[in-house]
């Protein structure tokens, strides 16, 4: 695997010092991912501002080394955006000004485009920005850079603020993390050690059918486990079919600080491609992970923590990146039975980083 900036503009090396705009338009999970940069360019500069999207700045909330978000829409990577208008754009240049940032770092993944993003934030006067750009930038950016191979997302992210200059300081292992402290969730899960069951993902192509996991569950509870069931308010309905008589049921109960706190105390994390997954590595926890190959494994698995990866890989599905399965019957996931939860379980116990 390697790696080769191109310089597009001015410099490869960013400006140190001053306010720093990192940017990562997706969901919680790739803001999550985006940690370790974030601290990477935190360590060399006086203030990071983090543009994220909706779904995203609660987990940049959770960052450390982020001292600012600006909170913003982006309509080419949003899944429901609204329609582009003058006003969205000139809110999102206002904000960028009123933060006046020397520099910007766009972070994608690896099929989104950075220049609609870095085309706005040159109308709104930011001087250098870097990112990872397959097509031709002219003067949109003052670094393009290029990764080769297949790297997991905190990789790719690492890598591009590296080449701008920016390195994690001694000592920082380059793992996920969260800001400190946690609240308390004991009042909701009762003693640490328990196994968490998170059924729900932002695309339904990422889930595990429902009534899998509320077998497994039960399983699981007939192993010895005790077992919390988590999910947001809008999922409610599906963590109460899962949890049924023997899980706990949280659906709801929990912020995503709060999650982080009961995902810290859990032996194991059972979830889907999704944020919590991330949550649980950010946490150092263990997790059984039932992937839908719609998607990379090698760039989307839980990151830095032990992993046990359930799913086929090799389905029809395979890269299509689809939102809601494209193949009859869902194979990819459906064909995992809740003994082979329990087995990964089992293997994970004691796992702990």
């Amino acid at each position: 695997m390697s790696a080769h900036p191109v310089n597009a503009g001015s410099g490869d090396t960013a400006p140190m010092g001053g306010t720093v705009l990192t940017a990562r338009l997706d969901n919680a999970g790739d803001v999550l991912l985006a940690g370790p940069a974030v601290r990477a360019v935190a360590a060399h500069v006086d203030r990071v501002v983090m543009l994220t999207g909706p779904h995203g700045s609660a987990a940049a909330e959770l960052l450390p080394g982020v001292d600012g978000i600006i909170e913003w829409c982006a309509p080419w990577i949003d899944p429901d955006p609204a329609p582009v208008t003058a006003e969205h754009v000139a809110a999102l240049q206002d904000a960028v000004r009123a933060q006046a940032p020397r520099a910007a770092l766009l972070l994608t993944s690896f099929h989104q485009s950075p220049l609609p993003l870095a085309l706005l934030l040159r109308l709104a006067g930011v001087g250098w920005i870097g990112a990872i750009s397959e097509d031709y930038p002219g003067s949109l950016l003052d670094l393009r850079h290029r990764v080769d191979g297949d790297p997991p997302e905190a990789h790719r992210a690492l890598q591009l603020v590296g080449a701008a200059g920016y390195r994690l300081p001694a000592g920082d292992d380059g793992r996920l993390a969260v800001r400190r402290p946690l609240p308390t969730a004991e009042h909701l899960t009762g003693r640490p050690g328990y196994v968490v069951v998170h059924p729900g993902a932002s695309a339904p192509a990422r889930e595990w059918p429902a009534r899998h996991c509320a077998r497994a569950v039960r399983a699981l509870a007939a192993a010895g486990h005790r077992v919390i069931v988590t999910g947001s308010a809008r999922e409610r309905h599906l963590t109460a079919e899962v949890a049924g008589d023997t899980g706990v049921d949280l659906g709801g109960r929990t912020h995503l600080r709060t999650l982080a706190a009961v995902l810290e105390h859990a032996c194991v994390v059972v979830a889907g491609n999704t944020g919590p997954a991330h949550l649980a590595a950010a946490v150092g926890t263990p997790v059984v992970s039932l992937f839908a190959p719609v998607v990379p494994a090698a760039r989307w698995a839980p990151y830095g923590v032990p992993t046990v990866l359930l799913g086929d890989q090799h389905a029809p599905c395979r890269d299509t990146r689809a939102r809601h399965c494209p193949v009859p019957g869902h194979p990819c996931l459906s064909r995992v039975g809740p003994a082979d939860v329990v087995e990964a379980v089992s293997s994970l116990a004691g796992a702990r980083t």
